[in-house]
């Protein structure tokens, strides 16, 4: 099981294009919770208050569980969006994991985010930021630091298929870390 990672905007969603072509389910941990959200009448620019209330009401691993739950082949699933080691937890009771972390300064992150458009994203650097201190305070930190290859992503898409290219070719096992900057 492949687990994606990595601050908002560093280009998780382009490496995972990358990877779909060799078969994996995706299961966006993102999806779940805005599932959820839509369920309940949440309105998307509350939807990072909402998923953080209920890892606080039913613990840090809670849209991990709710995401483990939809995995059907976990050798050939990726996961996207794993904010904290508890959540990794939840995922290695499934199968082997290797985490691949996605990261781009946050100038660079900022114009992605604003290009992106999507409802529940930041409309000023400002307060990118503080979404990137929430996340954060989740966990996303250590996840990104225990990861088993490191994409650094601060130029053009191309560049990044390479390089892409380069760590699926090269795949490692879970206990080995490679940098792909």
């Amino acid at each position: 099981m492949l687990l994606i990672t990595g601050m908002p905007g560093a280009g998780k969603e382009e490496v995972i294009r990358a990877i779909i072509p060799l078969g994996y389910e995706v299961l966006r941990m993102g999806d779940v919770v805005r599932e959820m959200a839509k369920e309940r009448g949440i309105e998307p620019d509350r939807i990072g208050d909402f998923a953080n209330a209920q890892r606080k009401e039913h613990g840090p691993y809670i849209w991990a569980e709710r995401t483990a739950e939809r995995i059907k082949d976990p050798e050939k699933t990726l996961i996207d969006g794993v904010r904290s080691l508890e959540e990794v937890e939840i995922f290695r009771k499934k199968g082997d994991v290797t985490i691949i972390a996605v990261h781009a300064s946050p100038g660079t992150r900022y114009e992605r985010l604003k290009r992106r458009g999507r409802g529940d994203e930041s409309d000023s650097i400002e307060k990118m930021l503080q979404r990137d201190m929430r996340e954060l305070s989740w966990g996303l930190g250590n996840v990104i630091a225990m990861a088993n290859i490191m994409i650094v992503n601060e130029g053009s898409l191309e560049e990044l298929r390479e390089k892409v290219k380069e760590v699926i070719g090269g795949m490692m096992g879970a206990g080995e870390r490679k940098e792909v900057s």
